[in-house]
């Protein structure tokens, strides 16, 4: 993975995390953490397969957070400190929208690590991703809302036709 997409895919974890809460204490909000990042670095490497599509992203930047938050209802709070959102502006909402896709929908989701794997990321095996492809109980817990399909079919559908159009057989990983 490209140091270059390690903000973006921190940022987008985090509005997914913040979008979709844990559901307990400490150790359901590491669960969840890991979950979110699992699915947004395998969007990541897909969207972003090559050295020249990460340094693309990093002069005209990811977009930020607005629309998923209008989507999702969320408000932001806004202070005087802005510092304290600036995470916020690194938050890419393709990579939201097929993480969301990818944690809702397992098929899709194996499909998509399969697809990394493929395209020669040298950790795009399914261990790599077990708590996305094979969540235990525990994990299932800690993020029941960040994998309700309801709750992300929101997020999910602003950009899952093209995910899903990548990851049809005999595609490039070209996005």
């Amino acid at each position: 993975m490209q140091a270059d997409l390690s903000p973006v895919i921190a940022a987008t974890a985090q509005w997914l995390t913040r979008a979709f809460p844990a559901s307990g204490g400490a150790l359901a909000c590491a669960l969840c953490e890991v979950q979110a990042r699992q699915a947004v670095t395998v969007a990541a490497r897909l969207r972003y397969p090559t050295a020249m599509d990460a340094a693309l992203l990093g002069m005209a930047g990811p977009g930020g957070s607005a629309r998923l938050d209008w989507v999702t209802g969320a408000d932001p709070a806004v202070t005087a400190d802005a510092d304290a959102h600036a995470w916020r502006t690194w938050v890419d909402e393709v990579l939201a929208s097929w993480a969301a896709c990818l944690l809702a929908d397992p098929d899709l989701a194996a499909l998509a690590v399969a697809a990394v794997a493929e395209g020669g990321h040298a950790t795009g095996t399914s261990a790599g991703f077990r708590r996305l492809l094979a969540p235990d109980d525990s994990d299932r817990r800690a993020a029941a809302l960040l994998r309700h399909p309801d709750l992300l079919a929101p997020v999910a559908e602003l950009h899952q036709t093209q995910l899903v159009e990548l990851l049809k057989p005999g595609r490039a990983l070209i996005a």
